[in-house]
C-alpha cells in the first residue's frame, strides 16, 4: 500500500474499528445465545437432546475448521471482500435458521447452522487482520483491546438476550435478531472498510482440504471421547485427523503458494504467543463450562440467576481489555500477558478451594477476577501474535489465532468434562438432585477440574515470557 493510501486508512482507523466491532459482535452472541434456547428448540421438533446438541456444536466445528482457509483467502483477494461476503452470508443464514421453524425436522436447522458457521468463519478469520493493517504499531494493542469489548459484550448479553427473546417472541427470534444488525453492518462496512490485502498467489486447495479434514476430525474426536470414551469409532476419527495433518504438512512444504507459510512457526514470539492463547482459552472454558453446573447442582440457582452470575467474567474482560491493550503499546506485551494469565490461574485456584457452603457471591467475584486476568492477557497477547507476523501474511496469522482460540474452547470443555467424569460416578452426575454425600463427591470432581485449568493458564503465564518484546511492534 502506498504511503498516501496508508495515511488515509490511518485517518479513519477508528471508524474502521467501529465497523468491524458491529459485525464482530454477532459471532459471540450466536455462540452463546443458542444454548439457552436449546431445550425449547428440542421440544419444538420433538428431538432428542443428543440430536439437538448438534445445533450449537456444528456451528463451532465448521468455524474452527475453515478459519485457516479464509484467513489465507483474505491475504490473496483482500480482507474487505472476505469480510463482506461473510457478513452478508451470515445475515442470510440467520434468516434461514429462523425460517426452519416451519420445517418438519431439526436437521434443517442443523444444516443452516453449518452454513452460519461457514460465514462466521469468514468474519472471524480477517477481523484482526483488518484492525492490525488499519492501525500503526504504536496503537495496535489499544485497538485490539477496544475490539475485545464487542466480543465480551456479545458473550455477556447472549444468554440473557436468548432467554428474553425466546420467552417473548419464540425461539426463531434468536436468529432473526441478527438480520437488522447484519444489514446495517454490511452497508457500513462496504462504505468504510479499505481495500487491504496481503501477498498474492493462488489458494492451496489441497492444503485447505487437508486442514479442514484434520481439524474437523480432531474436534469430532475430542467431542466423541468426551461423550463416549476411547471407543473404536473415536480412534478411527483420530486416525483420519493424523493422516490429514500429515498430508497438510507435506503439502504446505511443497506448495508454491501454501495455505500457511510454515516459516511463521520459526518465529519464537508467534509460536509461544499462540501457545499461550491456546492454554488460556482452554482454562477459560474449563471455567465457563463447569461453573453453571456448580451454580445449578450445588447452589440450586435458577437458570436466569446462573446467566446473570456468569456475566461477571465477560463484563470484567470488557472493562479491562481496552486499558490493557493501550498499556501494552507503551510497556510491551510480555509482562502484561504473563500477569494476566497468572491472575487467571489464581482465580481458578480460588474456585478449587470453595467449600460446599459457598454462596453465589463467592463465585461471582472469582469469575470477575478471572475476567480481569483474561482482559489483561488477551489484548497484549493478540498484539504479540499479529506484531510478529509479516504484513503480507496478516490474514493467515489472524486465521491461525482465531483457530487456536476456537480449538482451545473445545479442548477446555472436553478436558473439564473428562476430569469431572473420571472423578464423579455416573449416577451422581445424572441424578436429578444430590444428597449431601453426592454433593461432596460432585464438588470433589469440580475442584480437580478447576485445578487442571489453573495449571494450564499458569503454564500460559510461563510461555508468555518466551518471546521478543519490542514495544514498537509488540
Amino acid at each position: 500500500m502506498e504511503d498516501g493510501a496508508q495515511g488515509d486508512v490511518y485517518a479513519r482507523r477508528y471508524r474502521i474499528l467501529a465497523a468491524i466491532m458491529l459485525g464482530g459482535i454477532m459471532g459471540p452472541i450466536d455462540a452463546s445465545i443458542v444454548n439457552v434456547t436449546l431445550p425449547t428448540i428440542a421440544q419444538h421438533y420433538g428431538a432428542e437432546l443428543s440430536t439437538a446438541q448438534w445445533v450449537p456444536m456444528v456451528y463451532l466445528l465448521v468455524i474452527s475448521s475453515l478459519l485457516l482457509l479464509f484467513g489465507r483467502l483474505g491475504d490473496i483477494i483482500g480482507y474487505k471482500k472476505v469480510y463482506l461476503a461473510g457478513l452478508g452470508g451470515f445475515t442470510l443464514a440467520s434468516a434461514m435458521c429462523s425460517a426452519t421453524y416451519f420445517m418438519p425436522t431439526i436437521h434443517w436447522l442443523i444444516a443452516f447452522r453449518a452454513v452460519q458457521g461457514l460465514t462466521a468463519s469468514m468474519l472471524m478469520a480477517v477481523q484482526i487482520a483488518v484492525i492490525t493493517a488499519s492501525f500503526p504499531s504504536t496503537e495496535r494493542g489499544k485497538a485490539l483491546g477496544i475490539n475485545a469489548i464487542s466480543i465480551s459484550a456479545g458473550l455477556a448479553i447472549g444468554p440473557s438476550l436468548g432467554g428474553f427473546l425466546t420467552h417473548s417472541f419464540g425461539w426463531p427470534s434468536v436468529f432473526l435478531v441478527n438480520v437488522p444488525i447484519g444489514i446495517v453492518g454490511l452497508l457500513w462496512a462496504h462504505h468504510i472498510l479499505p481495500e487491504l490485502k496481503g501477498r498474492s498467489g493462488a489458494v492451496d486447495w489441497l492444503g485447505a482440504a487437508a486442514s479442514f479434514v484434520s481439524l474437523l476430525s480432531f474436534l469430532l474426536f475430542v467431542n466423541s471421547v468426551q461423550r463416549s470414551g476411547f471407543e473404536p469409532a473415536a480412534l478411527a476419527i483420530l486416525l483420519v485427523a493424523v493422516v490429514a495433518a500429515a498430508l497438510f504438512l507435506r503439502t504446505e512444504k511443497k506448495a508454491p503458494s501454501p495455505l500457511v507459510d510454515l516459516g511463521l512457526f520459526r518465529q519464537r514470539t508467534f509460536v509461544f504467543a499462540n501457545a499461550s492463547a491456546l492454554l488460556n482459552f482452554m482454562a477459560q472454558y474449563v471455567m465457563v463450562f463447569l461453573t453453571p453446573f456448580y451454580l445449578q447442582r450445588l447452589l440450586h440457582c435458577a437458570p436466569n440467576d446462573v446467566g446473570l452470575i456468569m456475566t461477571a467474567c465477560p463484563l470484567a474482560i470488557m472493562a479491562v481489555a481496552p486499558f490493557s491493550g493501550s498499556l501494552s503499546d507503551r510497556v510491551g506485551t510480555r509482562t502484561l500477558a504473563c500477569a494476566g494469565a497468572a491472575i487467571c490461574a489464581i482465580a481458578l485456584l480460588l474456585m478449587s478451594l470453595l467449600p460446599i457452603s459457598a454462596t453465589p457471591q463467592d463465585i461471582a467475584w472469582r469469575l470477575a477476577l478471572f475476567g480481569i486476568g483474561t482482559g489483561i492477557f488477551q489484548s497484549p497477547n493478540n498484539s504479540a501474535v499479529m506484531g510478529s507476523a509479516p504484513r503480507p501474511q496478516l490474514g493467515t496469522a489472524s486465521g491461525i489465532l482465531a483457530t487456536v482460540r476456537n480449538v482451545g474452547m473445545v479442548l477446555g470443555i472436553a478436558m473439564g468434562g473428562a476430569v469431572l467424569y473420571a472423578l464423579v460416578p455416573a449416577d451422581v452426575l445424572q441424578a436429578p438432585s444430590l444428597t449431601d454425600e453426592a454433593a461432596d463427591r460432585f464438588l470433589y470432581g469440580l475442584r480437580y477440574a478447576y485445578l487442571a485449568g489453573a495449571i494450564l493458564t499458569a503454564i500460559a503465564a510461563g510461555t508468555s515470557l518466551i518471546r521478543r518484546d519490542d514495544r514498537r511492534t509488540g
